[in-house]
C-alpha cells in the first residue's frame, strides 16, 4: 500500500520535503487550484514594476487581507514536519508557501522558495523591513480601510474593485516602491537558492512532496531530478499534479491526515 510504502520512505531518514499551498489550507489559507479556489489572474511582476496603479491595487488588497495572513497559525502538518525534523528523518524543507508558517511552527532551517511575504523590501534600494511595520504606515495614512470585506485569496490579499482612494506609502530609505518579498509571477528564483535546492535534492534518500500540485515549475524541477537519478518521490496531494507520472508514491488525500497517520507510526518509540 501507498501508506506503507510513505512510511518505509520516512523511516529511513535523509528526506527533503517539498511543500505547497495544500499544507497551509487547514491553517484557513486558502489554495491556488484545490476544490473552492477562487479563481484569479495573478500580478505579475512586470506589472507590478511598472505600473503605479498596480501596485496600489495590490496594496490596498493586501493590507486588508493582513490581518488573516499574518495572525494565521500552523496546524497539524506544520507541527508533524517539526516533529520529524527534531527525529532526525527529514534532511531539509523546501517551501513554495510565503506564509511562513513552518517558521512560526519552530522549524529551524525553512528553504523559502518563493519568499515571505512578512517582509518587504526596496525596488529601488533593497532595504527590507518588517511587513508589520509596512502594515502600520499603511494604516495611518488609510484610516479604516480595514474594515472592508473581499474574497480572501491565496497570496494574502482580499478581492476588492475599488482601490483609487489607497494611499500607497514608498521606502522610508529612498522614496523608493516596495514589494512584498515574495517571487511574483514572472519573477525568477535567485539561482544559489534553486542550486541549494538541487544540492539537497541528489543528496536525498527521497523527495516527499505535499499539497502541491507542482504546476509551477519553480517546485517540479526537483521532482523531475529526484526522478531521474532514481530518487524515490512521493506524492500527497488532493487532486493531480505534474508530477504524478514520475511518483513511486501517489496519496490523494489530505497532508494533515496522512502525515498524522505514517509519521505517528514513524515517530512511535
Amino acid at each position: 500500500m501507498d501508506l506503507d510504502r510513505l512510511g518505509e520512505l520516512l523511516a529511513a531518514g535523509r528526506v527533503l520535503v517539498l511543500t505547497g499551498a495544500g499544507v497551509s489550507t487547514d491553517s484557513g489559507i486558502p489554495d491556488y487550484r484545490g476544490p473552492g479556489a477562487p479563481v484569479r489572474a495573478p500580478m505579475t511582476f512586470s506589472e507590478f514594476v511598472h505600473s503605479a496603479e498596480a501596485r496600489q491595487r495590490y496594496w490596498a488588497r493586501a493590507h486588508v487581507g493582513w490581518s488573516r495572513m499574518g495572525s494565521a497559525a500552523p496546524n497539524a502538518t506544520h507541527l508533524r514536519l517539526v516533529e520529524l525534523d527534531r527525529a532526525g528523518i527529514l534532511a531539509g524543507l523546501v517551501t513554495q508557501n510565503v506564509d511562513g508558517l513552518h517558521s512560526k511552527a519552530g522549524h529551524p532551517g525553512v528553504i523559502d522558495l518563493h519568499g515571505r511575504v512578512d517582509r518587504v523590501i526596496c525596488l529601488d534600494c533593497s532595504q527590507v523591513v518588517p511587513r508589520a511595520h509596512h502594515e502600520r504606515r499603511l494604516a495611518d495614512r488609510n484610516p479604516g480601510w480595514t474594515e472592508r470585506t473581499g474574497l480572501f485569496a491565496p497570496d494574502g490579499d482580499v478581492v476588492l474593485e475599488e482601490t483609487a482612494d489607497f494611499v500607497v506609502a514608498a521606502c522610508e530609505a529612498c522614496g523608493g516602491r516596495l514589494k512584498p518579498d515574495v517571487v511574483f509571477f514572472g519573477e525568477s528564483v535567485a539561482k544559489p537558492l534553486v542550486a541549494h535546492c538541487f544540492a539537497l535534492t541528489e543528496a536525498a534518500s527521497a523527495v516527499v512532496v505535499l499539497g502541491s500540485s507542482l504546476q509551477v515549475m519553480s517546485g517540479l524541477r526537483f521532482v523531475r531530478r529526484a526522478a531521474s537519478l532514481g530518487i524515490p518521490v512521493a506524492i500527497v496531494n488532493r487532486g493531480p499534479t505534474r508530477g504524478d507520472d514520475l511518483a513511486d508514491v501517489r496519496i490523494d488525500a489530505g497532508c494533515a491526515e496522512t502525515l498524522l497517520s505514517v509519521a505517528g507510526a514513524t515517530l512511535a518509540p
